[in-house]
């Protein structure tokens, strides 16, 4: 079994605020990532939709911020019965600041994620869905620890797609909290 690692990042999960949530709504990813993009906060508390739903964010959701309190991501821990899963974004600035072969930004906040999501639950398997195209999070998540277990088509909000399913197999994470 891989040796745990200790991770110390300026970065803190904490609950999600509205005013987070107006933010998040303000973030533009550019193609082919503007899949991505979130409705307007106006679109999101009309649908009650994701993180508008008060109790959706209360219970799922989290921000994740730096030491001086700027948004950097947030994260969705979706329950489903013996699993947790991730949904993530990291801000559009950020993505892509690793280089090849590189742990990068993007890796990095997703072990922070992992660690989270170890210590809330840890008994259970770790797993996100990334869209199949998406080589840039898959490599992200390939560091971080996940293994492709699964692809399958599913529906998004615009059409079909298909979508890989990963499980964290790397090593537990500690957070120096």
């Amino acid at each position: 079994m891989p040796q745990p690692i200790t991770l110390t990042l300026p970065w803190h999960v904490v609950p999600l605020t509205e005013l987070a949530c107006q933010e998040l709504c303000t973030w533009s990813y550019p193609a082919p990532y503007a899949i991505y993009n979130w409705p307007s906060w106006a679109t999101m508390l009309d649908n009650q939709s994701e993180f508008a739903d008060p109790q959706i964010r209360d219970e799922q959701y989290c921000s994740v911020v730096d030491s001086n309190g700027t948004l950097t991501g947030f994260v969705q821990f979706f329950p489903i019965v013996g699993v947790t899963r991730l949904g993530l974004g990291l801000r559009p600035d950020l993505c892509g600041k690793g280089g090849a072969g590189t742990s990068g930004l993007g890796t990095q906040f997703v072990q922070l994620l992992v660690a989270e999501a170890q210590h809330r639950n840890p008994e259970q398997e770790i797993d996100l869905e990334v869209l199949v195209w998406n080589e840039r999070a898959i490599r992200a998540y390939q560091r971080a620890g996940f293994t492709i277990t699964d692809t399958y088509e599913k529906g998004t909000p615009t059409g079909t797609a298909d979508f890989h399913c990963m499980v964290y197999t790397g090593p537990s994470i500690n957070l120096s909290r």
